[in-house]
């Protein structure tokens, strides 16, 4: 993956000024006519919300650092002893026991419940099958059932409305952007598009224009689908190519004429031999009889001669701000409110070529590309030359992208342990085996992204660059961190700087904390053939906006509150406004705002530009919603609304705490330590006073997990969201 969204960065960065504002390193400094402390800037948005603070989410230690914390750990707690404190127990008997309980409880309230709390909910949820309605009831063709005598769905529409949860708003976005909602009577919008005998309501003319082209392009067929699953799709250009490489000889341009399948893997004729005779099959070799192959046109040369690599499409984005594919949070409702603030090139997030090849629907929605998207990317993942290169020939045949990227810089080990991602670094016999394969069977140019190496102090790209010239690639991204620095040291645009000549005259992208304008003016001073955004992105996608106009943009609260509900409306569109379309975007809305929430506005800074590795104190900013939008808890992010509205009156996407499922995200409480991470608050050798930011995900604070916990978690929330 390009960019560890669900990852934070340190408290301390590297070279960092404190500014001006007599703050530690790593603080914002924000005028102090906007400082408040923790308790007054909770105090300030109960008070002005007029709501009482949830107390099922408000279980914590007293310094107010945990947020919401999951039943199943409370209960662990309140146990007071742990398995070993029991097992013991057992073995010195009731009398040392009673003794020793007392203690053992007072240890247990101070070491809280850490690890992966596999008890959530939101991991595998079956809720969605219970007293769901038929599909055929909801497209409207109730005379026949789907699935006949064996449906296990709902035929009954009474019944259904009676355990339906109430509607979340007056107003539909599939209804009025597309004339018709898909979800009938599932929707959460319904209302607004059900008759007065609960007949779906669809406007002819809107539904009409908006049916083609399709906005949403690269989807999986399910024809295609069911041959991924049987293992039915042949892939003979692979195969090809993989032979040669493993005769030790670079593969080179075959004639599309000894290809012995005339139809591409979805249906349509391939690239390669459309137009084209089938060469006869040899006696005892296995291939289909002899015979025409069927055209969709008259004959070119393009049909009957491959593209040759120098005759390929060239990627020319030099200059231009690539918008990295973030894992979880760069999904489709976001790359366009990048795209509306001026990112021109866009990447799917991390697909692993596996999962693709197994036909598996929640791999193949990362490919999925929006009409708006005009240079378009996808990112795959995999540790071995057959996979990837068979994925590669199937992507080419089935979606329209302008590119494809290998993830060589996943630095998890999910990914790590199985030969992927930053691994690919030290086998090279692999890399250049994955490599070659990949660019002999895409018609489109091959990119990688790439760390500076695996080890903090052992820089392995300058090396890398001049062998994947050679190899073929056409672009290289390039991180300026290492996979075990992760997020703790500040990136190394002089090793970009360095690394820029080694890749000459191969364009190389540079990568890493870039959150104003005058960043991206540095970067580009190193030579870079242009700047790939990631958590920048993150924090403000006006980002874009800002470097092309080349000016600090101090955006209103009610602007980015549009920005909010712009993208409930575009993830209401692409996940869907049922129950589970709803939840997702309320999931991805959540993520998302685990970032947004550490955007310091301009006009409240002492010095400009606020830097990535810098996070803000407590403030209050300079209206209410400006504060609720700077909270660190999900509670206060839930509360965010119109200006204005009354109590109660919850913005777009509704509910409340419990009915968003703030385990989802925030389901590990923190440990108590002070703000550098070093010693608990009540140390008396300790300096600092500012409360503990936590985590974007994990609610624990930052700086205080060791690199293999922090492997294990992220490892776990992988296989999650995956």
């Amino acid at each position: 993956m390009a960019e560890e969204a669900a990852e934070a960065p340190p408290e301390n960065g590297s070279g960092c000024d404190s500014g001006t504002g007599g703050l530690e390193r790593g603080v914002a400094p924000i005028k102090p006519q906007y400082l408040t402390t923790k308790e007054q800037f909770h105090e300030f948005l109960e008070a002005k919300g007029q709501e009482k603070p949830c107390r099922e989410t408000e279980v914590g230690d007293p310094g107010g650092n945990d947020l919401a914390e999951p039943e199943a750990k409370r209960i662990r707690l309140e146990d007071g002893q742990s398995a070993e404190g029991q097992a013991e127990d057992r073995q010195t008997g009731d009398g040392q026991k009673e003794e020793t309980a007392e203690p053992r409880e007072q240890q247990q309230t101070q070491k809280r419940a850490r690890g992966q709390n596999k008890g959530r909910t939101h991991v595998k949820p079956t809720h969605y099958d219970k007293n769901r309605l038929c599909p055929s009831l909801i497209q409207e063709s109730a005379a026949k059932c789907f699935f006949g005598d064996r449906c296990r769905f709902l035929h009954d529409v009474g019944c259904y409305l009676e355990t339906k949860p109430a509607d979340l708003g007056p107003r539909c976005v599939l209804f009025e952007t597309f004339g018709r909602c898909p979800y009938g009577v599932t929707c959460r919008f319904a209302g607004a598009h059900l008759g007065p005998e609960g007949q779906n309501l669809v406007r002819e003319e809107l539904a009409a224009r908006c049916a083609q082209p399709p906005p949403v392009r690269n989807g999986l067929d399910k024809g295609l689908q069911q041959r991924l699953r049987k293992r039915q799709v042949h892939f003979e250009r692979a195969e090809r190519a993989l032979r040669q490489l493993s005769q030790g000889r670079p593969p080179g341009p075959t004639p599309a004429a000894t290809v012995p399948d005339g139809t591409a893997a979805g249906g349509a004729p391939s690239q390669d031999n459309c137009g084209a005779q089938q060469a006869p099959a040899e006696p005892g070799a296995g291939s289909p009889p002899s015979g025409p192959v069927r055209t969709c046109g008259p004959l070119t040369d393009e049909d009957v001669v491959r593209l040759r690599p120098c005759e390929k499409k060239r990627l020319d984005i030099r200059g231009k701000l690539y918008l990295a594919p973030l894992t979880t949070c760069g999904n489709l409702p976001f790359r366009r409110i990048c795209k509306r603030f001026g990112a021109d090139v866009t990447c799917g997030e991390m697909a692993v070529c596996t999962n693709l090849l197994q036909g598996q629907m929640s791999e193949w929605a990362l490919l999925k590309r929006h009409q708006c998207e005009d240079v378009f990317g996808v990112q795959l993942e995999g540790a071995f030359p057959d996979t990837m290169t068979k994925c590669a020939e199937l992507l080419n045949r089935t979606v329209e992208v302008d590119f494809v990227d290998i993830n060589v810089g996943c630095p998890i080990d999910l990914v790590y342990k199985k030969g992927g991602g930053c691994a690919l670094m030290n086998r090279l016999a692999k890399f250049q085996q994955i490599v070659r394969g990949m660019n002999q069977v895409l018609d489109v140019p091959l990119t990688v992204k790439i760390r500076t190496g695996v080890q903090e102090r052992v820089n392995l790209a300058h090396r890398l660059l001049p062998e994947l010239r050679d190899w073929g690639v056409a672009l290289v991204t390039l991180h300026g961190r290492s996979r075990e620095q992760r997020y703790t040291k500040l990136a190394d645009w002089q090793y970009i700087e360095q690394c820029v000549k080694a890749a000459s005259p191969m364009p190389l992208f540079g990568n890493g904390d870039i959150l104003s304008f005058e960043d991206a003016n540095r970067a580009m001073q190193t030579g870079v053939a242009g700047v790939m955004i990631a958590r920048g992105a993150l924090l403000k996608p006006w980002l874009f906006t800002e470097i092309k106009e080349q000016r600090h943009w101090d955006i209103s609260s009610s602007e980015r509150l549009d920005i909010l509900r712009d993208f409930t409306s575009y993830g209401l569109e692409h996940w869907g406004s049922d129950t589970q379309g709803v939840e997702k975007t309320r999931r991805f809305l959540l993520q998302w705002l685990s970032f947004l929430c550490r955007y310091v506005p301009v006009g409240l800074l002492e010095r400009l530009p606020q830097r990535i590795n810098e996070r803000p104190p407590y403030y209050l900013g300079r209206d209410y919603l400006e504060t609720l939008m700077a909270s660190q808890k999900a509670d206060d992010w839930i509360r965010i609304r119109c200006p204005g509205a009354g109590v109660g009156a919850h913005w777009v996407m509704g509910g409340t705490a419990q009915a968003w499922g703030l385990t989802l995200l925030f389901s590990r409480p923190p440990t108590a330590r002070c703000s550098l991470g070093r010693c608990p608050p009540t140390s008396p050798s300790c300096q600092s006073t500012r409360p503990t930011p936590t985590s974007s995900l994990g609610g624990f604070p930052r700086g205080t997990l060791g690199a293999e916990e922090n492997n294990k978690f992220y490892s776990f929330k992988i296989k999650a969201f995956l």
